[in-house]
């Protein structure tokens, strides 16, 4: 395979995980460090590398959109980013010491799980609202998000020990697997701290540019970033990630549970599989 025809094959993957990233929340890098992997037979360590640039990217062009349009809660963002920054760093220097097939196998189960997790959401879809809680309350974390109509819904935000602790866990992913961990912030952030759905997804996006950004530079500095393969996954999730803002607005919340459950579940048998095998 050339250079030029490997690079537009590489954008065109990482246009379509950066869609899909920024329609759920999960950053592109879930869908991106298989790809890379499985299909393109990149060294696991070189793929997460790449794919943290790439969360950075999708960050900085999805999240800067969903603000202007206030899904977004910036105060959620930074404060359970306290969370997420130091998890990370502890994962990144865990992931440097662990051997290959660890890394696939442990990415697989992630992926089942949060799997496993949307699908019990799917079949209740509606939980009950948040009933706030002092903390929320003193931090002003609570807010309201617009509808296409142009009206705002409150929301309350519950139980915040419980998802900053879910939180840490989530920067360990990040730093670990290079997936900006959008999937279990999501899935925290909706179901335990009961904030909706889609100011959940935005609020991921905006925080994971930083969670990648705190376990990029350890990859970085052992040499797993390769300009070569990391320009065109950031230049194709980042167009992905623009272009997934816009859809966002208007999609359908049902439709995106299923989508992410699907792809997710897919691709984490592909990556017990191939662990299991020592394929990759």
């Amino acid at each position: 395979m050339s250079v030029l025809l490997f690079t537009s094959l590489v954008f065109t993957g990482s246009f379509g995980a950066g869609l899909l990233g920024a329609l759920t929340g999960l950053g592109g890098g879930v869908v991106l460090v298989p790809l890379l992997t499985v299909v393109f037979h990149v060294d696991i360590r070189y793929a997460i590398g790449a794919s943290l640039i790439s969360v950075i990217a999708t960050s900085s062009g999805a999240a800067a959109a969903y603000v202007r349009e206030g899904f977004s809660s910036i105060r959620i963002g930074m404060f359970l980013e306290m969370a997420t920054t130091v998890g990370a760093i502890c994962g990144a220097f865990l992931a440097t010491r662990m051997p290959t097939r660890a890394l696939t196998i442990l990415f697989g189960v992630v992926l089942l799980y949060s799997a496993w997790l949307s699908w019990q959401q799917s079949r209740h879809p509606e939980h009950s609202a948040g009933a706030g809680s002092p903390w929320s309350d003193r931090l002003r974390l609570s807010g309201s998000y617009p509808t296409e109509t142009g009206e705002e819904i409150s929301y309350k935000v519950d139980r915040i020990a419980g998802g900053f602790a879910t939180m840490f866990g989530a920067g360990t992913l990040s730093g670990l697997l290079g997936i900006g961990s959008g999937a279990v912030k999501v899935l925290a952030m909706d179901q335990v701290m009961r904030i909706p759905f889609k100011v959940s997804t935005t609020t991921s996006n905006f925080m994971i540019g930083v969670t990648a950004a705190a376990s990029a530079g350890i990859y970085l500095h052992r040499g797993y970033v390769d300009p070569g393969l990391a320009f065109p996954v950031m230049l194709g999730v980042l167009a992905g990630s623009l272009l997934g803002a816009r859809l966002l607005v208007r999609a359908r919340v049902s439709l995106l549970r299923v989508i992410f459950t699907l792809v997710i579940l897919a691709l984490g048998v592909e990556m017990i599989l191939n662990g299991m095998k020592g394929s990759l």
